[in-house]
């Protein structure tokens, strides 16, 4: 807590601002952008690898998180104040960090395996932004993000080789195993015997992600086979028709992630619901928008 105690002091309203922008950077939206952009835009391949490392990952947090059942800095110390601004996102327990577990692997994932020697450091400097953002802001202790970018930065070194290389052979595998993450971590969730005094709002967070991970995990495995067996879409097309398929794909992603949400709350349980809403955004921006590329591709093409 003398960290930050001492980021407490320092903060500034200039400074406060910036932080609070660059802590977004490890938010789920970011992350999902990041992820599509990549996937749909730039290279297929390094798109599941970024999605892989993200999700091993969140998996691995979330139930560390719930293992040790560790309050935030301002609930640990009340005489701690933090930024009321990042109060919102600060769902779930606190160790470790969720936002420097996913700044981590997305900006670390990119940066390992960036050429351009400008936009790795770009990357680099996110990575470790986000995670001091989160200190600065004071919803973490300096533990809570240090275990959380050294399983991060392991997990990049780690998978790696399971997607990127011998032309990905061992990528089904991963996804399977994955998945299998995903069912192990949602049994844990509903049969694990917590205590009555545990905090029912972090608990419910924790609930949340498992069913979120599960419906997500299960899409990413179905994008993968009909990827690979039928659809074989193309990331490829000009500069200006990129910005379109993009913009346009994210706003449908949109449409299922938000605007669906009440609808299957109402059919099924919000556990339930919020497991098929994040399977149907998987399986919309995997399958179904790409089905699109063929023309995003012939736009600005000379005959």
């Amino acid at each position: 807590m003398e960290f930050l105690y001492f980021l407490e002091k320092i903060r500034i309203p200039v400074l406060n601002e910036f932080m609070l922008a660059i802590t977004h950077l490890g938010a789920e939206t970011a992350f999902l952008v990041i992820a599509l952009v990549m996937f749909w835009c730039i290279d297929k391949r390094r798109g599941y690898y970024i999605l892989s490392v993200g999700f091993v990952g969140t998996i691995l947090n979330q139930f560390m998180k719930l293992c040790y059942r560790i309050p935030r800095p301002f609930e640990a110390d009340p005489e701690f104040t933090i930024l009321e601004a990042a109060r919102a996102e600060a769902t779930g327990f606190s160790f470790p960090s969720g936002h420097t577990q996913s700044s981590v692997a997305t900006f670390g994932g990119l940066a390992w395996t960036e050429k351009r020697k400008w936009l790795k450091w770009i990357f680099i400097a996110i990575a470790i932004l986000v995670p001091f953002s989160r200190m600065y802001v004071g919803v973490h202790t300096p533990q809570d993000v240090l275990v959380a970018a050294a399983i991060s930065l392991a997990l990049i070194f780690i998978i790696k080789p399971l997607v990127l290389d011998d032309n990905g052979k061992y990528m089904p595998y991963l996804l399977g195993f994955m998945f299998l993450l995903a069912v192990g971590y949602l049994c844990f969730v509903e049969l694990f015997p917590f205590p009555e005094d545990v905090n029912a709002e972090r608990l419910n967070s924790g609930v949340e992600s498992a069913y979120t991970l599960l419906g997500a995990l299960l899409g990413l495995l179905i994008v993968y086979i009909v990827d690979n067996k039928w659809l074989n879409f193309s990331t490829e097309a000009v500069w200006w028709a990129q910005i379109l398929k993009v913009a346009l794909g994210l706003a449908a992603v949109l449409v299922v992630k938000s605007g669906m949400k009440s609808v299957l709350n109402a059919l099924f349980n919000p556990y339930i619901g919020r497991s098929v809403r994040y399977f149907l955004v998987v399986i919309v921006a995997g399958i179904v928008w790409p089905l699109s590329f063929k023309f995003f591709s012939k736009l600005g093409r000379k005959e």
